[in-house]
């Protein structure tokens, strides 16, 4: 099983427009809600690859219900720790004249002292029984820094970490298995901006100094960069020639990681099926739902070279 666990995930509105003019009143032709937010869109990507999968994450409010009749609808297993604080909508603008995304996030909500000891808890039950742990997604305001790292020291699975900052580094000395952050994250991290691939992977192999044993760095439409003790290299994204959505592009890479995991995989050919994976999300309207098919399909067509 992969468990797939975060404490920032959210009820997303995609608002789709003709044509969006900012600072004037606009129509949007559709309107749709769906289940999201990096943990969501992790779980969901990962049962639609084939894995078993759990979503485990903070969820309160009246949007719990429509929330869960999403899952139900996906079959995604779940656990909610239930909280005092409402789940967070993020709003997704489409505007199809000017091929733009905008996106509006509302940010994670603080949680309770006890809520924070109720989801270590479940974690580290789930942890028990799970194959492979994806930890994903930023920490509510006033969360300790470290509190994924906390969760990392219970996780006797490999562990896909896939969030930023200082709680990141704290966790290089476990070793987890693979750090997935964007090219931004990463800079936060280690706290420089990163204008270039070579920049870029000059921080990626201060992670892997630091413990971790594989980095893998996104950067929108550019070469996904990989790097391990054994060296490294880029693989290429694939065209995608009408792009629907890019949210969660980055959450479905860590699912497919996941799942190349679960399965025994190379990790280089887990991240061609990551790549093949955000290819898939970038062409349909709801982060996650991917179309199993067309990944495995896509994946052989994945180039990957090693840097020298």
């Amino acid at each position: 099983m992969i468990l797939c666990a975060g404490l920032t995930p959210a009820w997303q509105h995609i608002l789709v427009f003709d044509n969006f003019r900012y600072g004037e009143v606009n129509r949007a032709r559709h309107a749709y809600w769906c289940a999201s937010g990096k943990v969501f869109n992790a779980a969901i990507a990962a049962h639609r690859l084939g894995s078993p999968t759990l979503a485990l994450a903070p969820v309160g409010g009246p949007l719990r219900p429509q929330i869960e009749q999403d899952f139900a609808r996906a079959g995604v297993p779940y656990r909610w720790v239930v909280t005092a604080a409402p789940t967070r909508v993020c709003t997704t603008i489409l505007d199809r004249a000017a091929g733009k995304i905008t996106e509006l996030v509302e940010n994670g909500l603080p949680l309770r002292p006890e809520e924070l000891a109720d989801f270590r808890q479940a974690y580290a039950e789930e942890a028990s029984r799970a194959e492979v742990a994806v930890l994903i997604g930023s920490l509510p305001a006033g969360t300790p820094p470290t509190y994924y790292r906390d969760l990392l020291e219970c996780t006797p699975c490999p562990a896909i970490l896939d969030f930023r900052g200082e709680g990141l580094l704290a966790a290089m000395e476990l070793r987890p298995l693979v750090v997935k952050p964007n090219r931004e994250e990463l800079g936060q991290t280690v706290d420089r901006p990163l204008r270039s691939a070579q920049e870029a992977l000059a921080a990626m192999r201060e992670l892997v100094a630091r413990g971790a044993q594989w980095v893998v760095v996104s950067h929108g439409a550019e070469p996904v960069l990989v790097a391990s003790a054994e060296g490294a290299w880029e693989a290429l994204p694939l065209p995608v020639e009408e792009v629907a959505n890019p949210i969660g592009c980055g959450d479905v890479m860590a699912a497919a990681l996941a799942y190349a995991v679960r399965a025994g995989w190379d990790m280089l050919a887990g991240v061609k099926l990551a790549l093949a994976a955000a290819a898939a999300n970038l062409r349909q309207l709801f982060p996650g739902r991917l179309d199993p098919a067309s990944v495995w399909a896509a994946a052989e067509a994945v180039t990957l070279r090693r840097l020298h």
